[in-house]
């Protein structure tokens, strides 16, 4: 998964950002620190805090074995890099949130969990949500595919609405607590990152997001800036994809979570 960079007044608002471009909770975020915001004077903070940020990766990676030491007579031969290699990690660990040093990821040899079988992961994620959908009183039938690495499930049935929730809240939670439940199935091996759909509704609202964007951005575009609802993470990134494709306008998250929002204004 490719790195993202983003900028903001402080830390917190660089990785709400990132996060934003990512259309992913923080807890399946790892981030990087870059710069961090710099103290003028009288304290007047001067500078932007600067992070990177990428989808967590799905299988951890191994701890990087030590190198042998070339003998002298070896020295001549030994290339340069070799120990500038462990110097760099070991500052480059300091800027990591999540307690894994990204630079230390990329120089490490990936050694991979054993994969849980796709068939079984999907059979999971049936079995739990079609006995859920019968927890809230519902006769409903799960179908899970894989597309890459990505295990999609979409339930059908009558009356699922209450499984959605107003701005896909409890759909959200839903989808949580079947990744929860897919990692203690997997038992330690590597198993797909999950969503979940209940009747086509992410879709539909991926698309009346952009329609209304395309719509507001006429009203920007005049000099009148638009604030849109509270909104999820993933929601937050379709309006900003679509914004950003758009000449005339800017968009930007303002607010903490779970109560952060998408503002557009003139560009």
């Amino acid at each position: 998964m490719e790195w993202v960079e983003t900028t903001g007044k402080t830390v917190e608002e660089a990785k709400e950002l990132a996060l934003d471009q990512l259309g992913v909770d923080q807890e399946d975020a790892e981030f990087e620190l870059l710069e961090e915001p710099k103290t003028g004077l009288f304290g007047r903070p001067r500078g932007d805090a600067r992070v990177r940020a990428r989808i967590l990766p799905k299988s951890p990676r191994a701890k990087v074995e030590r190198k042998r030491r070339p003998r002298k007579d070896e020295a001549g031969s030994a290339p340069a890099a070799g120990n500038s290699d462990n110097s760099t990690n070991t500052a480059d660990d300091r800027n990591v949130s999540r307690g894994t040093s990204a630079s230390r990821e990329r120089s490490e040899p990936r050694r991979n969990k054993e994969p849980m079988d796709q068939a079984e992961q999907c059979t999971v994620v049936e079995e739990f949500l079609t006995g859920l959908a019968e927890s809230f009183g519902f006769s409903a039938s799960a179908q899970a595919v894989f597309e890459e690495d990505d295990l999609r499930v979409n339930l059908s049935g009558e009356g699922l609405g209450v499984m959605v929730g107003p701005r896909l809240v409890t759909l959200e939670a839903i989808q949580e607590i079947t990744r929860n439940t897919l990692q203690r199935q997997a038992e330690g091996r590597e198993y797909g990152r999950v969503t979940v759909d209940i009747e086509g509704i992410r879709e539909r609202r991926k698309q009346a997001l952009t329609a209304f964007v395309t719509e507001q951005a006429t009203t920007v575009t005049n000099g009148t800036t638009v604030v849109f609802e509270v909104m999820s993470s993933a929601d937050r990134k379709q309006v900003h994809d679509v914004a950003s494709e758009i000449d005339g306008i800017s968009s930007v998250s303002e607010g903490e979570d779970p109560r952060r929002r998408v503002v557009l204004k003139p560009a």
